[in-house]
């Protein structure tokens, strides 16, 4: 099926799916301290709801944090004391989006993605969404236990950087824009959300994506959903699709 978006043409028969499913058990990715996410049949007195148990149908609970356990869009009220819902604040859903790969480079004692960085990889690029995948991008990013690991982050310049140019939409293949253990410092959230002035309410940033190597950088249409939770964050599905003209 071919569509026209802004004057562009997209084939939506081809999608390039960048979400990590979730998998109920200690080989789905994880972060921040918490056991894996659990898919197990509901159980209730004698009851299990699984149809090789006996039952009609197969009736799992569900377990889960979307900040620790995959793919997942939040909005400033992650890290606001009032309230706001990613389902409330997200009411688009197609953006035309620039993919870039970096490799985060030493800063002190860490790995870290620069202002320099990123003006480097989208130069006067006009872009409502910012896709980064970072170096090395091996298939174990899919299964990766991050707790305790200092993962890569964005430094709070290279937040600003995507504020001045318009970006709307963060999506980066780290379990946060931010550096694990900084005392609640939230540097690039803060800046990229415009914390201390007048708050993005309809910005957002989706961590823990994956971008096969076979996807090649460049402009594309982004279609970024999130199931419909209202929360400061919900599992998402964001999808690439190649612009054919």
């Amino acid at each position: 099926m071919i569509a026209k978006i802004k004057n562009h043409t997209i084939d939506l028969s081809k999608p390039l799916d960048i979400s990590i499913p979730l998998r109920g058990d200690a080989s789905n990715v994880n972060a921040w301290y918490i056991g894996p996410p659990k898919i197990t049949p509901h159980t209730e007195g004698e009851f299990v709801g699984k149809v090789s148990k006996g039952a009609s149908t197969n009736f799992n609970d569900i377990w889960f944090n979307p900040h620790a356990h995959g793919t997942h869009t939040e909005c400033v009220g992650h890290i606001t004391e009032g309230f706001h819902s990613i389902n409330q604040n997200l009411n688009r859903f197609f953006f035309l989006a620039e993919l870039i790969t970096i490799a985060p480079e030493k800063y002190q004692d860490d790995f870290v993605i620069s202002r320099k960085q990123l003006q480097y990889a989208l130069g006067n690029k006009k872009r409502e969404a910012v896709v980064i995948r970072t170096l090395p991008n091996l298939k174990e990013k899919l299964s990766k236990q991050y707790s305790h690991s200092n993962p890569p982050y964005l430094l709070e310049q290279a937040a600003r950087l995507l504020v001045a140019k318009g970006v709307k939409h963060l999506l980066i293949d780290l379990p946060s824009v931010d550096k694990e253990k900084d005392n609640g410092a939230l540097l690039a959230h803060k800046a990229f959300w415009d914390f201390d002035g007048d708050l993005r309410k309809q910005a957002t940033i989706t961590e823990f994506i994956f971008v096969p190597n076979h996807i090649e950088d460049g402009k594309y249409f982004l279609n970024l959903q999130v199931a419909p939770f209202e929360n400061d964050a919900s599992p998402s599905r964001p999808v690439l699709y190649k612009i054919e003209s």
